[in-house]
């Protein structure tokens, strides 16, 4: 299998060039980085040639980076990474493509694979990527009105308002929050003798 991997990973080298950032096998894994220049041109490629033949999108999802790893990442802080999978030659590929923090957009892979449609806009959704070309780029998980993407790492753990629906209203109405902050301290048990167990502090 590594060794099918090795050849793709040539392919890849060679037909894509310099839109090609880095290409790697790493624990029987492909992984393919791409410039954001040209990068519908790669994935029609790696879904058309036969030699690649990546007919499905799997998935697709971000990453933020921010305090990544030891904290000595000095990378961009957000990419887009599709993982595809190609039936006939029975491969997975990793793609990752760097953003750019300030304004975080990459074109839109919904001609190339329908099922990114709705994978861009959970990406949308919780890390406020844009996906230009997107037929209809709108959150998909949290409310119209929430402000923020949930899966960025600065983003709050602790919020301020609260959301219901309001029977009364007939609409869903934000509200300061009734939960006071609180400590967790985590419940210990210690099993005696006889049997008999104390709850200790909780």
């Amino acid at each position: 299998m590594s060794e099918s991997m090795n050849d793709t990973s040539q392919i890849l080298l060679a037909e894509l060039g310099q839109r090609v950032r880095h290409c790697r096998v790493d624990r029987a894994e492909l992984t393919l980085e791409l410039e954001r220049d040209g990068l519908l041109e790669s994935l029609r490629f790696l879904r058309d040639d036969p030699r690649c033949d990546f007919q499905q999108l799997i998935d697709l999802c971000g990453v933020d980076y921010a305090e990544y790893g030891d904290g000595s990442w000095s990378g961009p802080r957000f990419a887009v990474v599709y993982h595809l999978l190609s039936l006939n030659h029975h491969q997975r590929l990793r793609v990752r493509v760097y953003l750019d923090e300030e304004l975080p957009i990459v074109p839109s892979a919904v001609e190339i694979w329908p099922a990114a449609n709705w994978f861009e806009r959970e990406a949308f959704d919780l890390f406020g990527f844009l996906f230009e070309g997107h037929p209809d780029l709108r959150r998909i998980l949290t409310d119209y009105g929430f402000v923020g993407h949930p899966f960025r790492k600065d983003f709050p753990l602790v919020g301020t308002v609260e959301m219901r629906y309001d029977a009364d209203q007939r609409r869903v109405v934000y509200e300061p929050t009734r939960t006071e902050e609180r400590v967790v301290v985590p419940r210990i048990v210690r099993i005696g003798e006889e049997g008999r167990y104390d709850a200790g502090n909780q």
